[in-house]
């Protein structure tokens, strides 16, 4: 699940087993690590893996398979030395032993230069496909051939020195995103808008982030201690970007590579900070004068967000130990025995479903000490403490029954019809295991569970498609890449009933996949 493997350039058939229905026509695009060493230099933490982007294509029932290293400059000039020279999230690329004893020492000096090794997300900004990473590179790709086009750097549109791999695109064709920015100022988060394409106007075959800019810029809390962050909500009238405890601390970024440190070792969490919520009206850019706050957690992933009766409703994935990013090394993902995996597993915090509640209409009216919170049916509470300060408690979005199936993660919705709108079903990887081992429909209304799970068989992020003449929400199919590590070259693309969540069909093809990140389905492809 953590191995090397060999790309497929050339589309190879599935072997199907089932029924694909024959209305899906497109093709499912994966990204992830799939190259773990260079020589004898092993990388350390699962995220630095080299990119592999993956495509299941699907036609009339039928479905080929294809996979292509991206041909990034760090795979290349990984490839040319055949070691690693690029550091990455959890590895620290040494100085070139070919130096004198004084370069390699003054090399240590020298701030890296960031990886584009875009290995977490397919991404679409004005039509066209890249993938992404969390700093200021991404890479164009033909989503057909997965051909690696031209880098793009972000900081040569806006200010910004880095995007998340999570955008949010809008009814509309725009595309939204976050970015960082330091300074003397200090440090600053930012939300970035990126126009639609222009129909009119005929496009030439570069990429193109012209008329992208900075909606508005939220100072840090703590200007020499950052939040991490993976990704951010978005309703139909709002941008919330949570502010979490997982703290960079700057002066220990300055000073990681002398130490010989990689970069996942300047990242903290710090429960004696708040986690705050941080509301921006997504048309004007004006950031709320109310501080909205609640316990310590951590989150990666959000499920969706809609407003509702004066309220802002956000569900997201959710855990209250932030340190277990870090866990991920190579090392506890390749534990020898059953005995030391569980252990591992045992130690990891269960990320789990919880929805907050934000009051829109909090003025020097408002009272104190009372809950805001007067939705029908809602358990998550709102009090302001003081003026301007308002205190959120969750509601927990599961019952118990979820709990044998471990934390859950990698959500997905009926995103074109819902996002930012009421809604009633996500689909998740349950995580009964180190990686996911069951996929998951959860029906946020009655918290009702539909499970999908076979031993031995590990599912990637569900990724949900809407029947054409889909009148209900959970009319279509849901698609995941099923990893088989106890079987040699018998990974499946998993087809099943978005309603009933029953299986209709499978894809087999004779490869080895190792496990990936996130994908999405391209209807044109």
């Amino acid at each position: 699940m953590v191995t090397t493997v060999e790309e497929t350039p050339d589309p190879i058939p599935a072997n199907i087993k089932g029924n694909i229905p024959s209305w899906i026509n497109g093709s499912f695009l994966r990204n992830g690590p799939g190259k773990f060493e260079f020589g004898n230099d092993r990388y350390t933490h699962w995220f630095d893996g080299m990119a592999m982007m993956h495509r299941f294509h699907l036609s009339d029932g039928n479905v080929t398979y294809s996979s292509r290293f991206l041909r990034s400059d760090s795979y290349v000039n990984n490839s040319e030395r055949n070691r690693i020279v690029v550091s990455e999230f959890g590895t620290l690329a040494m100085p070139d032993p070919c130096k004198n004893i004084f370069a390699r020492f003054f090399s240590r000096f020298q701030i890296p230069k960031a990886t584009d090794n875009a290995s977490v997300n397919f991404v679409k900004y004005k039509g066209d496909y890249y993938v992404s990473t969390e700093t200021n590179y991404m890479r164009r790709i033909d989503p057909q051939s997965l051909v690696t086009k031209e880098k793009v750097d972000w900081s040569q549109y806006i200010a910004v020195n880095s995007a998340t791999a999570h955008p949010h695109y809008d009814c509309e064709g725009a595309t939204y995103n976050m970015g960082n920015s330091y300074g003397k100022a200090g440090f600053f988060y930012n939300i970035i808008r990126v126009p639609p394409p222009e129909e009119s106007m005929a496009k030439d075959d570069s990429a193109d982030l012209s008329g992208a800019k900075v909606l508005c810029s939220i100072r840090a809390a703590e200007p020499r201690k950052p939040s991490y962050y993976h990704s951010f909500v978005m309703s139909e009238n709002y941008i919330v970007f949570i502010e979490q405890p997982i703290k960079l601390d700057l002066l220990k970024f300055m000073l990681y590579r002398i130490q010989g440190k990689s970069f996942h070792k300047v990242m903290t969490w710090e429960p004696q900070y708040d986690t705050i919520f941080h509301l921006v009206n997504r048309h004007t850019g004006k950031v709320s004068d109310v501080k909205y706050y609640a316990a310590p957690m951590f989150t990666l992933h959000q499920i969706n967000a809609f407003e509702e009766g004066g309220f802002l409703v956000m569900d997201m994935c959710c855990g209250d130990d932030g340190d277990s990013i870090g866990d991920f090394t190579l090392e506890n993902l390749r534990k020898s025995s059953g005995e030391e995996m569980d252990k591992f597993y045992n130690s990891l915090c269960r990320n789990l479903p919880r929805r907050y509640v934000l009051p829109l209409t909090v003025d020097e009216h408002t009272p104190l000490d009372q809950n805001l919170v007067t939705l029908l049916n809602y358990k998550a509470t709102a009090k302001m403490t003081k003026p301007g300060e308002v205190c959120l408690t969750h509601e927990e979005l599961h019952d118990d029954t979820l709990l044998q199936y471990g934390g859950l993660e990698f959500p997905q919705i009926n995103y074109e019809k819902h996002n930012g709108r009421p809604y009633r079903y996500f689909y998740s990887c349950g995580f009964g295991h180190v990686f996911s081992d069951s996929l998951l429909k959860m029906d946020v209304h009655t918290k009702e569970l539909k499970v999908w799970r076979y031993p031995g068989l590990y599912p990637s992020e569900p990724v949900f498609v809407a029947s054409p003449k889909a009148t209900e929400e959970d009319d279509g199919v849901v698609m995941s890449v099923i990893i088989t590590p106890r079987e040699e070259k018998k990974t499946f693309l998993l087809v099943l009933d978005a309603k009933t969540f029953t299986e209709l069909g499978r894809a087999e093809v004779p490869v080895n996949i190792p496990y990936g990140t996130h994908g999405v389905f391209n209807e044109m492809g």
